[in-house]
């Protein structure tokens, strides 16, 4: 299920307004910036180009020593990120033929607050505390054996298509330093995250009842998914399928960014 590019690019637009108030209302507060500074770090991660992602921060100093930030990534539609290492975490082989055949893109939309320990604000060791919403959409061709009175099988498909939203908070450890007056680097060492995610499948299709059951069958090996508890119903008209659980992952990224 495509999302259009608008519904995410008025979700942004409400989170920048909401940044840029919180921001203005904290230097309002304090004199931020006696020697009249830029206020602004525009930020690329250039780890995550290679592998189709897009992710960009705004950072602003609102203290001697601290910043509210703003990150915002894109993924256009691929196959699943890291499969090799999908692949190892399940198990069943089965799971894992349905599970590869996966298309996916994603949105996300990170705010922060880092405090810095070095000589002011952008600069030095810091920690950020953050929160992350992503939203994935999901695409999967889904193959299911029918068997015949023969003792033959038949192979048939159905479209999956769905969402799945995650909600996560995390910490996140990194430096950054000048490298000219305008030009910075920001290495974000470790971030760990956790949250719980919530998403649903759907497939329409007319199925028989020996085809229903052939599909209950499938869908009962992506049970074994790590982490993601998956309830699904099966009928005459299609299948629904319903993914929530505990969600967690690890922000890491090297970005070079501009100070305006």
């Amino acid at each position: 299920m495509k999302q259009p590019f608008t519904k995410h690019f008025a979700f942004a637009a409400c989170f920048f307004i909401c940044f840029e108030s919180t921001a203005l209302f904290a230097q309002s507060e304090v004199n931020t910036n006696p020697t009249k500074e830029a206020n602004y770090l525009v930020k690329v991660n250039l780890l995550s180009l290679p592998l189709n992602n897009y992710s960009f921060q705004l950072e602003r100093s609102v203290g001697k020593k601290m910043a509210v930030g703003l990150g915002l990534r894109f993924m256009p539609e691929s196959g699943i990120p890291f499969a090799s290492t999908v692949e190892g975490l399940i198990n069943d082989p089965e799971s894992w033929d349905q599970i590869k055949k996966l298309k996916t893109s994603n949105f996300a939309i990170t705010p922060e607050v880092r405090f810095y320990f070095g000589r002011g604000v952008f600069h030095g060791f810091y920690l950020a505390p953050f929160v992350r919403y992503t939203h994935y959409t999901v695409d999967l061709p889904f193959n299911f054996d029918v068997p015949d009175q023969a003792g033959n099988t038949t192979t048939e498909q159905i479209p999956l298509t769905g969402q799945l939203n995650t909600l996560t908070g995390g910490l996140l450890a990194g430096a950054q330093w000048a490298v000219s007056s305008k030009i910075y680097i920001d290495w974000s060492i470790l971030g760990p995250q956790y949250g719980f995610s919530n998403g649903t499948l759907t497939g329409k299709r007319a199925l028989n009842n020996d085809e229903q059951d052939a599909v209950r069958q499938e869908l009962g090996n992506l049970e074994d998914l790590p982490l993601i508890k998956t309830t699904y119903t099966v009928d005459n008209s299609g299948v629904v399928a319903d993914l929530k659980g505990p969600w967690a992952g690890v922000r890491s990224s090297l970005g070079i960014g501009i100070r305006f």
